[in-house]
């Protein structure tokens, strides 16, 4: 009884910690740009029972064990937005950005222009082109990004194009290797870094999350059952463990 009562606990921690995975996809299920995360299960074996009359098969003793997770790296939805500074990338490359001294990494391409002309994102981390931040000048409108994500402008009353410069969108060999940092921005990590030339960007556009809401709302109501069934399987266990120690103690000696 000892073995069902550990092996139930090794499936109740690790329903636990799926519980908090799923919880943080449906966090962030209005996220522009989020990935989901899931988890992978395995088994792990355990030193055999130790009673010679468990033979064959019946020695094995067989845990639960969150191994880690992974990382749903599919394209999202695209919503419009009319907006010409907001941007949505069709393809596996990731926007570029400067954060804490160092370049990030993003798929959220909501951004906006703060007060010295310079792309930023919401949080104020300057969007990387490939020859550094774009900057605008305050005589610049009529705002258009190619596919390709060259940035042009209408300077004043200029009748042709200026270029502002070329959004910075860089690939990964592995994206799943990526590390989240918070804020919904990445690190390489072990990733190898490469410069995308496949994907586009889609002004006026944002990418939502990849997440299905009503996928990860039915996966959390079967955690909660397992969990449960769990619970109730381990308080019986427990109950036949102490009825057999009762009648053992009203054995005559």
């Amino acid at each position: 009884m000892q073995n069902a009562l550990l092996i139930g606990l090794s499936r109740q921690m690790t329903l636990e910690r799926q519980m908090d995975v799923v919880a943080n996809n449906v966090a962030n299920a209005n996220t522009n740009g989020f990935k989901a995360d899931h988890s992978l299960f395995e088994e792990f074996l355990n030193s055999n029972a130790r009673e010679d009359n468990f033979v064959g098969s019946d020695r094995r003793v067989s845990y639960v064990q969150d191994r880690g997770t992974y990382r749903d790296v599919g394209q999202g939805p695209m919503e419009p937005t009319n907006n010409p500074l907001d941007m949505a990338i069709s393809g596996n490359a990731f926007f570029a950005v400067q954060a804490g001294g160092a370049e990030r990494y993003t798929r959220d391409g909501k951004f906006t222009m703060n007060n010295t002309g310079q792309l930023v994102t919401p949080d104020g981390n300057l969007v990387l082109g490939t020859g550094g931040p774009i900057t605008f000048q305050p005589t610049d409108h009529d705002i258009n990004v190619a596919p390709d994500g060259t940035v042009t402008v209408l300077e004043g009353t200029a009748k042709t194009d200026s270029i502002r410069g070329k959004i910075k969108m860089v690939t990964f060999d592995d994206p799943a290797k990526l590390t989240k940092l918070g804020a919904n921005l990445y690190t390489a990590g072990s990733a190898n870094q490469q410069a995308d030339t496949k994907s586009t960007v889609q002004q006026g556009y944002i990418e939502k999350s990849n997440v299905n809401s009503v996928g990860e709302m039915t996966r959390m109501v079967e955690v909660m059952r397992s969990y449960t069934a769990i619970a109730n399987l381990l308080q019986q266990q427990s109950d036949m463990h102490k009825s057999a120690i009762e009648k053992l103690a009203d054995v005559p000696a």
